[in-house]
C-alpha cells in the first residue's frame, strides 16, 4: 500500500530543487543568500535530503547501542537537578534540598565552601533525611585541598546509613591530578560514584563555541584518563569515574546535535584505550542552561531561554538537567525562581511528555547531518589539542585561551551590531525598567582581559551602558521628529526608540507632525537632548537645512537611516546617523560621552 501511494509522487532530484531555488532568487547567489555559517565554521543549508546521510555511519543503531549517538539508555528519563549553596550552613542547605526534593527535584547539587574540609558531622547535617538510594548527590566547586575530605566523609556516611552501594550515585568536582588517584581509591566498592568532573560548561561561560566546548571538554576527559591509567587504574575503571557537565545554549538544533556528537566521540575515544566494557564507553552527561545567555535587564525572559535550552538537552537524551533560576545572574535564587526552574522541567516531563520518546531527532536529515558535522569539527580540534600534548599542555601554552578569546570577541561584535539578539538588552528593551536593587556595578561589568578564561555574560557590555545612565542622575531624552511619508517615518521612529532605549534614555515617540516647524517646536518644548529625524530618504535633503536652522544649538540632531544623500548632509555639518549597519554599542557609548554620562 505504501509503495503504491508513493509511486504517485515521482522523485525530485536535488538538481531540480536547486533549479527552482535559483529561479526564485532571480540570479542571486544561493550560497550567500540561503547558506549561513555558524561561529563553528559549519555551513548550514536551507534544506537537507536523504542523500546527505550517506556518510553517516551510525544510523542503524538503537538507543543504548554503541556508539551511543541515540543515547546511553533505552529510555529518555533524565533527572531534574537543582543546586543549593552551603554558605548559610549545612543545615540550611539540607533544608532547601529536602524542600526541593518534596517538590520534584530528583538530583541534588551542593555548592560547597572549598576553603574548609568536610567532617563526618558536617556531612551528616548536609545529607540528613535524603534517601541516597533514590536521590543522586553532586558536590560542586570542590577545592583541591578539601575535595578528598568530602569524598571520604561521604563514603563513610553511606556506610553508616547502610545505603546500597549499587544504587548510590554521587559525583565530585575534582580537578586536581594530585588527588585523583586517591579519590578513585576512596570510592572503591561504590560503582556509581564519579570523582573527576569535566566542567565543559565553564568553557561555554567564557565564550567558547559548541565545537570548542565539546573538543576541549573531551581533551580534559582524555587528560584525566591518561593520568589515572598512568597511576595504575584500568581504563574502564577510570572512564566510569568521569562525569561531563556541559552548558546548553540557545542554538536549539545545534545543542541537540552537540550532545549526540559528544557521546559518539567519547565512546570511540574510550574504546581506543582498549576497554571492552560498554558501560565505560557511555558518557554521563549533565546539562546546565546557559549562564552566558542570561540578562539582568528584563530578567523574566531568562525563563524562556531556560525553557528552550532545557528542551534541547531533553531531546538530546542527557542524564540530568539543571535549569538555572531566572535571577541567577544577580540574586541568590528565591523560592519563586527555584520553583519556576524546577517546574520548567516538570512541565517538559509531565505535560509535554519529552521523556516518553527516545531520541526524537533520529532520522532528521538536518539533525543527523549536523551531528556528524559537529563531531568531525570537534574531533579535528581535539586531535590538534592532543598533538600539543593534551589539554593541560595546550592550556599552559595559551592555545585554549587564544581560541576561546577569539570566539568571544566575535560573539561580542555580533551582539554589539545586533547580528545576534539578546531580547530586552540590545533589542526591544523595556523602556521604563530599572535594574533590580540587588544589582551592583560589578555584576554588569565584563571581566578585564586576562591571560586565563573568565566567565562572563554576553549582555554585560550593554548592561553597563544602561546601568551607567540609570545611576548618572540624568534622564536624557531622545525625541522622534517624525514627518513626511507615514509608513517610513513610523518604522524609523520605532527603530530609533528601541535604539536609544537600549542605553536607558527616555524616548519620546510621535505619530507624525504635520510640519517640520511643529515637530521642532515640540522637541524644544520637551527640552530633548537628542532629536532624531524620521522620514523617507528622499525627504531628508530638503528638510535638514530647515530643521538645523530652527533647532539652532539645541541638542544633537540625528538622522534615522543611511540615506543616499548622506554625503550632502555631512557637508552641511550633519554627522550623526543611526541605521541597521550601526555598531549599536559603540554608537551609544559616544552619545553617553557627549551627554556627560
Amino acid at each position: 500500500m505504501a509503495e503504491h501511494l508513493f509511486s504517485e509522487f515521482p522523485p525530485v532530484s536535488t538538481r531540480q530543487w536547486e533549479a527552482v531555488i535559483e529561479k526564485d532568487l532571480k540570479g542571486g547567489d544561493y550560497t550567500k543568500k540561503l547558506v549561513w555559517k555558524t561561529l563553528e565554521g559549519i555551513a548550514l543549508r536551507p534544506y537537507y535530503r536523504q542523500e546527505d546521510l550517506q556518510e553517516v555511519k551510525y544510523l542503524n543503531t538503537k538507543p543504548g547501542d554503541f556508539p551511543f549517538v541515540r543515547g546511553t539508555k533505552e529510555h529518555n528519563h533524565w533527572l531534574i537537578h537543582q543546586g543549593y549553596c552551603t554558605h548559610e550552613g549545612y543545615r540550611e542547605a539540607n533544608r532547601q534540598a529536602l524542600e526541593g526534593i518534596s517538590k520534584g527535584v530528583e538530583s541534588v547539587g551542593f555548592c560547597i565552601d572549598g576553603s574548609k574540609a568536610c567532617t563526618q558531622t558536617d556531612m551528616t547535617l548536609l545529607l540528613k533525611g535524603i534517601d541516597l538510594n533514590k536521590t543522586p548527590i553532586h558536590f560542586e566547586e570542590c577545592a583541591c585541598s578539601t575535595a578528598l575530605s568530602y569524598i571520604q566523609s561521604f563514603t563513610a556516611y553511606v556506610k553508616q546509613q547502610n545505603a546500597d552501594p549499587i544504587l548510590v550515585r554521587a559525583s565530585f568536582d575534582v580537578h586536581d591530578f594530585s588527588i585523583l588517584k586517591d579519590g578513585v581509591a576512596a570510592v572503591q566498592g561504590f560503582p556509581h560514584i564519579r570523582v573527576a568532573s569535566v566542567d565543559a560548561y565553564a568553557l561555554h561561560a567564557a565564550g567558547a563555541t559548541i565545537v570548542q566546548e565539546l573538543a576541549f571538554g573531551l581533551a580534559i576527559g582524555s587528560d584525566y584518563m591518561n593520568h589515572l591509567i598512568d597511576n595504575g587504574i584500568k581504563a574502564d575503571e577510570a572512564a566510569n569515574r568521569i562525569r561531563f557537565s556541559f552548558a546548553v545554549g540557545s542554538n536549539y538544533f545545534m545543542e541537540v546535535a552537540k550532545f549526540r556528537a559528544g557521546r559518539l566521540l567519547w565512546a570511540n575515544a574510550i574504546k581506543a584505550y582498549g576497554t571492552t566494557d560498554e558501560n565505560a564507553m557511555k558518557m554521563q552527561a549533565h546539562a546546565i542552561t546557559s549562564p552566558w545567555n542570561q540578562t539582568i535587564y528584563d530578567p523574566y525572559v531568562n525563563m524562556l531561554r531556560g525553557t528552550t535550552e532545557a528542551m534541547s538537552a531533553a531531546i538530546a537524551g542527557v542524564d540530568s538537567i539543571e535549569v538555572l533560576p531566572f535571577d541567577y545572574a544577580f540574586h541568590d535564587p528565591s523560592v519563586f525562581s527555584n520553583r519556576i526552574a524546577r517546574n520548567t522541567q516538570i512541565i517538559l516531563k509531565e505535560e509535554a511528555h519529552f521523556d516518553e520518546v527516545v531520541d526524537p531527532a533520529a532520522g532528521s536529515y538536518y539533525i543527523e547531518t549536523l551531528t556528524q558535522s559537529i563531531a568531525d569539527h570537534a574531533w579535528k580540534l581535539f586531535k590538534e589539542v592532543e598533538d600539543k600534548g593534551g589539554y593541560t599542555a595546550a592550556f599552559r601554552e595559551g592555545f585554549i585561551q587564544a581560541q576561546i578569546k577569539a570566539t568571544a570577541q566575535k560573539r561580542d561584535a555580533n551582539i554589539a551590531t545586533r547580528r545576534d539578539i539578546l531580547l530586552g538588552t540590545n533589542q526591544f528593551p523595556n523602556f521604563v525598567e530599572k535594574a533590580d536593587t540587588a544589582v551592583t556595578p560589578e555584576m554588569v561589568t565584563p571581566p578585564a582581559a586576562t591571560e586565563g578564561m573568565a566567565p562572563y555574560r554576553g549582555a554585560q557590555a550593554f548592561e553597563t551602558l544602561r546601568y551607567a545612565t540609570e545611576k548618572s542622575g540624568k534622564t536624557p531624552k531622545a525625541f522622534m521628529l517624525t514627518f513626511g511619508n507615514l509608513a517610513l517615518c513610523r518604522a524609523r521612529a520605532q527603530f530609533a526608540c528601541n535604539f536609544f532605549a537600549v542605553a536607558g534614555f527616555e524616548v519620546l515617540d510621535n505619530n507624525r507632525f504635520a510640519t517640520i516647524e511643529e515637530g521642532v517646536t515640540a522637541a524644544q518644548t520637551a527640552k530633548a537632548e537628542i532629536i532624531v529625524a524620521c522620514a523617507a530618504d528622499d525627504e531628508y535633503a530638503a528638510a535638514f537645512p530647515k530643521i538645523a536652522e530652527l533647532l539652532g544649538s539645541q541638542g544633537i540632531l540625528v538622522v534615522a537611516g543611511d540615506p543616499e544623500c548622506r554625503a550632502e548632509l555631512e557637508a552641511q555639518g550633519i554627522t550623526h546617523f543611526i541605521s541597521v549597519k550601526s555598531n549599536v554599542l559603540e554608537t551609544l557609548k559616544q552619545y553617553q560621552t557627549a551627554l556627560g554620562i
